[in-house]
């Protein structure tokens, strides 16, 4: 047996004591939690850079988010644990019975977590199955030693392992861990491996969420603030060095306005990032020189109209906008996760609705406009996991709304009060009274019985 599974087991032993079911475990887990955090918020800063150049905003978001949503799941985890009442048909509610929903954890979850966010993704994921009553088991990203190494000496400071563990290591300690029959699986990044996650866990028939990419649309119409939407979304593509899985990957706007647009989004690089953003302390740096090889092959020079330049050893990429940028270009096969911004026109919101539905799902997609119609239109037409009217990436950042994908870009939900159903089974209970008779239900059949029948469906 080897050490993995041995402590699968150990979680699994320690899961049916029926301990992680209470409230009170649940709160002094994400007290637990939130300690480690709070206690060693300068270091989790400090690797977080250490891994990748990142702006301190970055590192605050990395922090700070997971404890703003432990604090929103412990003042409302009381109520979510309360069984729900249902309906029942009447003739059952007239003779004394109800019926109740029970939100039951699932039991061992593994959180593989992605490189981008190495604290922020994989906390929150944890702060999701815990709330939700279920033991974790956390895989950290081998692209990101400092954070890994990290949480490698604090996870086994502030929990026991049977509780909460964490695994490091690259693709052999996954394999190993996705060979085990974890009750739940939860995984951040790419739609490639989330394909990989799936068969994994279709072998033990495990329940998953996939957060996984997209190209996400941000759809400017003539009706837009220009100057707003365009510095929003230039520090969309851009923040985190573009690797964001939320950022907008394209903009998409209508021809009459699509000059203005590109001159405010050239302004907004500048207002941003200043004239040298590679040594600009708010500009984030590649996770890695392959990645910026990559990045760096998706642009085309003679549509470059800001930046364009990229270093391998620098493990930089400058904040690039393309333009005009077509739908059969490179650039649009695939979510960039860079700091990329390809700009494409569109002359009819119609047409331009069939090209982005021609496209796999997206996890977000953005709408800047002040016009309702088009809006509404836009809203209602396109099927993407979550986004915002002239605002965007904020939306991960509010624990009320839930985040997840659609197709290609995931399943599932977490964030708050939907990550905490997603993470639980809602276990459904008849209660009768004792002795009640249900006469009618057994043989022989007569017309009686069968009439007697039809009251199941009358509520």
């Amino acid at each position: 047996m080897n050490k993995y599974q041995e402590l699968l087991n150990r979680q699994k032993s320690y899961f049916n004591t029926s301990i992680t079911k209470s409230l009170e475990w649940r709160i002094g887990q994400l007290d637990r939690m939130a300690g480690m955090l709070k206690e060693n918020m300068n270091e989790f800063y400090q690797t977080v850079s250490q891994d990748f150049k990142t702006a301190i905003s970055e590192q605050v978001f990395e922090v700070n988010a997971p404890l703003g949503i432990i604090e929103l799941v412990k003042s409302e985890l009381k109520n979510w644990l309360k069984p729900i009442p249902a309906a029942v048909p009447k003739f059952l509610a007239d003779a004394g019975y109800s019926g109740a929903i029970q939100r039951d954890p699932f039991g061992s979850t593994l959180i593989i977590g992605p490189f981008n966010g190495p604290i922020l993704l994989l906390l929150y994921p944890a702060i999701t199955a815990i709330s939700a009553g279920n033991t974790v088991v956390l895989k950290t990203s081998v692209d990101t030693p400092a954070t890994s190494a990290l949480l490698d000496k604090l996870i086994p400071q502030y929990f026991e392992p049977e509780a909460v563990a964490v695994v490091s290591g690259g693709v052999e300690e996954v394999t190993e861990l996705l060979k085990l029959p974890f009750d739940f699986i939860f995984f951040t990044g790419s739609a490639r491996v989330g394909k990989i996650i799936l068969r994994a866990a279709a072998e033990h028939l495990t329940p998953v969420v996939l957060e996984l990419g997209g190209h996400n649309p941000a759809v400017i119409d003539e009706t837009a603030d220009i100057a707003d939407a365009a510095k929003k979304i230039v520090w969309g593509a851009t923040t985190w060095a573009g690797q964001f899985c939320a950022s907008p990957g394209y903009a998409y706007v209508h021809e009459s306005v699509a000059e203005e647009f590109v001159k405010e989004a050239k302004k907004a690089v500048v207002e941003l990032y200043g004239d040298d953003p590679k040594n600009n302390p708010d500009y984030s740096s590649i996770i890695n020189a392959g990645h910026v090889k990559r990045l760096a092959g998706l642009i085309d020079q003679s549509k470059v109209v800001a930046g364009g330049e990229s270093s391998e050893a620098e493990r930089y990429v400058a904040p690039t906008l393309l333009y005009p940028v077509a739908w059969e270009d490179k650039i649009m096969e695939d979510e960039i996760f860079g700091p990329i911004l390809p700009i494409l026109t569109y002359t009819n919101l119609d047409k331009a609705i069939s090209n982005i539905n021609n496209a796999p799902k997206p996890l977000a997609t953005y709408v800047f406009s002040t016009d309702k119609t088009n809006t509404d239109k836009l809203l209602k037409s396109l099927s993407f996991g979550g986004g915002g009217v002239n605002i965007v990436n904020v939306q991960l950042f509010v624990a009320t709304l839930p985040f997840g994908g659609v197709g290609s870009s995931g399943m599932g939900n977490y964030v708050g009060k939907f990550g905490f159903d997603s993470l639980t089974n809602p276990k459904s209970i008849l209660i009768s009274p004792a002795g009640a008779a249900i006469d009618h239900l057994y043989p022989p059949y007569t017309m009686d019985k069968l009439q007697a029948l039809n009251n199941w469906f009358e509520y």
